[in-house]
């Protein structure tokens, strides 16, 4: 037999498919069975790109996970640009300075805008309080609002109650020097009636009422015009709920709790939140005199009291205790 071409050794035991010759004629399958058809020839260049099934999943699935780690990091970008702390327990003292707190007495709020226009009829605010549970927050807020409105002020005793403290009926002191009712920019009434929370409303006949000390006290503070950001506004009203709730309401636990976390913030700043009184000094203070639980108070917590007690309408209701 004659000899043919001469072709270089093969060493190592994989020869790629691109060095297979392809002018040699082709051998039937030994291993088909007899009467199979033989199947489709594969060429060189089909052998090349034969992928194993399980390895294209293999890359399909590697592909998917870097899909998602790179999701994964883009948001975490995103919220490392938003949050300049390690953790949501970040100190939000630097926020709160940035308010711009003004004094109480020297800016107010658009009575007509908030109680509404009666074509110059005076806009009366009227409150039902049970006397059995005084809401002290209400009268040192009114004392507040007499330093910057022309307030008409009445106590009045609803048949439901059959008896008031003198004290009570007086709370708002002697008004000598009556004006005629023009005169005044807001009515503010009171009226001991038996009922389980204190109710107020400013349009008797629309409205129904505000309930709870707490969101009577908001009320009538905004009335100062006040304007805080959104993370002071948030400190505030959960101050608030915190000394009704649990100062006021709670335990023995709680309260060592709530007075601990004042004790906290009034190290940082003159007042609960930020360096002005606000609505939750005022609400604080009150569930702090109506407990008892004000001589063991911690030391941040006395000094705050005085500063508390040296305002004029804090040692007027303080009369009231006694």
């Amino acid at each position: 037999m004659p000899a043919m071409y001469k072709v270089r050794p093969v060493h190592g035991a994989g020869v790629l498919a691109e060095h297979l010759p392809t002018c040699m004629y082709p051998l039937p399958n030994l291993h088909r069975a007899p009467g199979a058809a033989a199947p489709p020839q594969t060429s060189a260049h089909d052998i090349h790109n034969e992928v194993d099934p399980s390895l294209q999943a293999l890359e399909s699935r590697q592909e998917e996970i870097l899909k998602r780690l790179y999701e994964l990091k883009s948001a975490v970008d995103g919220l490392s640009k938003m949050i300049q702390t390690p953790d949501a327990d970040f100190d939000v003292t630097n926020i709160i300075q940035t308010d711009e707190f003004s004094p109480l007495t020297t800016n107010g709020a658009d009575l007509d805008l908030m109680l509404g226009k009666d074509y110059g009829a005076l806009k009366d605010v009227v409150i039902n309080a049970n006397p059995s549970l005084p809401p002290l927050s209400l009268l040192v807020i009114h004392s507040l609002l007499c330093e910057r409105y022309k307030i008409l002020s009445a106590v009045h005793t609803h048949s439901s109650v059959k008896s008031v403290p003198e004290n009570l009926l007086k709370c708002f002191g002697e008004q000598t020097k009556k004006k005629p009712r023009h005169e005044y920019q807001l009515g503010f009434t009171l009226i001991w009636k038996d009922v389980p929370k204190p109710q107020m409303k400013f349009s008797i006949q629309t409205m129904c009422p505000i309930e709870g000390e707490g969101n009577i006290a908001r009320f009538l503070f905004s009335l100062f015009g006040q304007k805080y950001n959104a993370v002071t506004s948030t400190l505030i009203d959960s101050w608030v709920d915190t000394a009704l709730f649990q100062l006021k309401e709670g335990s023995s636990k709680e309260r060592g709790a709530v007075l601990r976390s004042m004790n906290a913030a009034l190290g940082k700043s003159s007042w609960l939140v930020g360096n002005e009184l606000t609505v939750a000094d005022v609400v604080a203070w009150c569930a702090l005199q109506q407990t008892g639980t004000a001589n063991a108070a911690p030391a941040n917590v006395q000094k705050w009291m005085k500063s508390c007690e040296n305002l004029a309408p804090f040692s007027s209701v303080m009369k009231l205790l006694k």
